[in-house]
Formats: C-alpha cells, sequence, structure tokens
C-alpha cells in the first residue's frame, strides 16, 4: 500500500471521529493489548470513571464475540499440537458527537443471521430494566445452546450503551453474511 493510500485511510478515520481500529485475526493478547492503549487513551481523554468503564466493558464484549464467533478464522492442523485458532474481525472505537462509539463486524454463517437479528431485535425494544431482569433470568439458566460463554454479551452491551444498539447484516456470499454491531456510551 502506497504511502498516500495508507494516508488517505488514516484521513477518512480521522473524520469519522475513530480513534481505533483494528482489522485483522483477533486473539485474548490483541484484546488485551488494545484494551489497555484504550484504558490510556480514555484516561487521557480525562473520561469520567462510569464513562471508561461502560466504554471498556462493551470493547470486551465485542471482541470476545468476534473471537468466539466470527467465521472468518483460520487454525493450525497439526494434531499433536494444541489447537491453535483465530478468528477476524473488524473493530472502531471513536467520538461522535459527546459519545463514545464501539463498532464492531466480523462474518457470521447465513444461516444464523435470522436468529441473531430476532435476538438483537428483542434486546433493542427492551429498557435498562427489562434488560436488567432478562439479564438475570439467563444468568440463572446458564448458557444457550450453541453459546461459547454465558450468552449474557449482547445484553452487557445494551445495558452499558447510552442509545438503544445500532446492528445490520449484509450478505457476503452463499455461506456468510458480514454482521455489524454499533453501541454508544
Amino acid at each position: 500500500m502506497l504511502a498516500s493510500q495508507l494516508m488517505d485511510l488514516r484521513a477518512m478515520l480521522h473524520q469519522q471521529g475513530v480513534i481505533f481500529a483494528y482489522s485483522g485475526y483477533v486473539t485474548e493478547l490483541v484484546l488485551s493489548g488494545v484494551g489497555e492503549a484504550l484504558k490510556q487513551k480514555l484516561a487521557i481523554d480525562d473520561a469520567d470513571t462510569k464513562t471508561l468503564r461502560s466504554v471498556f466493558a462493551v470493547f470486551v464484549e465485542q471482541m470476545q464475540n468476534m473471537i468466539r464467533y466470527s467465521a472468518e478464522k483460520v487454525s493450525n492442523s497439526a494434531a499433536e499440537l494444541p489447537l491453535i485458532e483465530m478468528r477476524y474481525g473488524v473493530l472502531t472505537i471513536g467520538r461522535e458527537g459527546d459519545d463514545y462509539v464501539v463498532h464492531a463486524g466480523n462474518l457470521v454463517a447465513r444461516s444464523d443471521v435470522e436468529r441473531l437479528r430476532e435476538r438483537l431485535s428483542e434486546i433493542r425494544s427492551m429498557n435498562k430494566e427489562e434488560l436488567r431482569a432478562l439479564h438475570k433470568e439467563r444468568l440463572r439458566a446458564g448458557p444457550e445452546e450453541g453459546s461459547k460463554g454465558a450468552g449474557l454479551g449482547l445484553m452487557e452491551i445494551a445495558r452499558r450503551a447510552s442509545k438503544p444498539i445500532e446492528f445490520d447484516f449484509t450478505d457476503v456470499d452463499d455461506k456468510h453474511a458480514f454482521f455489524t454491531l454499533k453501541a454508544s456510551v
């Protein structure tokens, strides 16, 4: 990539208020490293403690969703080695007015789109009290079928967001769609 092309990308991100942009394979170490830089940037920005915690929590949930569920992945094939798997995603953190915005995207199986759309629509329609009640209910019920965590990440993002979450899907091919989730804090 020529310097002018990369500079154009930088200018576009800057114009859109992006302060962090990551596109690539995601691991827990990447999450940790970017998370530490994010905390430092928020401290430099003089973000209040509640905002800092909320932005960080939304960032972590978004990254963990990519690590666990992105359909774009690579892994080692050597049977004698421990399984190493990395998944691909895109994440930006920026400012829109007074809000911090965490926007993430990754490939998902098209067969999962309707289920995910229904779940996100349900979460988006709930107020903070309803989200809190559902969160407690799901904590008691345990992980959902097919979940690689407690199944609470999307609810946690919505609970921390200052505005209703936004999401979208676009078909990529006959097996995959690109999923995006935006949360303002």
